[in-house]
């Protein structure tokens, strides 16, 4: 089975097109994943335009929104159900969306194991940019001392996931008072261009570190695999 990474930019594009796109490709990966030829490794770029708030379908989420729907509106910000796991999430221009499609099973991962590796892809890409990303014990995704700057949530179906993470690059960052960023009250958020200013690489530079990062991990991974079941 090839361990190559096929890569989308969708450029800019609204949630609920993305996440027909993403479904439509989970289902394909799901179908065709008996095909030695087929590609197992998928994942989809985005920035999400317009802004959205995305609430999962966890109790008690929706209590983490703080702005009503009138104030959403006068903004030009979408609210939308998702069946990700997670809390609460803005998405918008300036944050890198990435939609890793990936067969688990080619991998070895199931969930606690994938979401490490998103976690990792994710600090060793902000490494290339001199900034020290880092876990946090108590909350999912990625965290510069103790802000977020990169979230994560998942859904797996027949072990292929879809959604992913949404990197902070340069996002318009007044947005995220709208909610209760993850449902993680007191805990703030940065982006790239806060930590780093002027200094603040390109969207198109992160989405290629990022892409690089992600087949390297992949390559990584499905070698080890190999070696520890030759």
């Amino acid at each position: 089975m090839s361990c190559q990474l096929k890569i989308e930019d969708l450029g800019k594009m609204e949630y609920s097109t993305a996440l027909g796109v993403q479904r439509n490709l989970q289902k394909e990966v799901i179908e065709h994943r008996t095909n030695q030829a087929s590609t197992p490794f998928h994942l989809l770029l985005v920035e999400h335009d317009p802004p959205v708030i995305t609430i999962s379908r966890r109790n008690s989420t929706e209590d983490n929104l703080l702005a009503d729907r009138q104030e959403l509106d006068r903004l030009g910000v979408q609210l939308c159900e998702t069946d990700r796991g997670g809390d609460i999430t803005y998405h918008g221009a300036g944050q890198l969306v990435g939609y890793p499609i990936f067969d688990l099973n080619a991998l070895s991962l199931r969930l606690h194991g994938y979401m490490r590796f998103l976690e990792q892809a994710i600090i060793d890409s902000l490494q290339h940019f001199g900034i020290e990303g880092h876990r946090d014990e108590c909350a999912t995704g990625v965290w510069v001392e103790s802000k977020k700057i990169c979230a994560m949530g998942v859904r797996i179906s027949r072990w292929v996931s879809m959604h992913g993470f949404a990197l902070n690059v340069s996002p318009n960052m007044e947005h995220f008072n709208l909610i209760v960023p993850c449902g993680l009250s007191g805990r703030e958020v940065t982006s790239m261009q806060e930590l780093l200013g002027e200094q603040c690489p390109s969207m198109g530079e992160v989405k290629q570190v990022v892409s690089n990062q992600f087949q390297s991990a992949i390559q990584q991974q499905v070698q080890a695999q190999k070696e520890h079941h030759p």
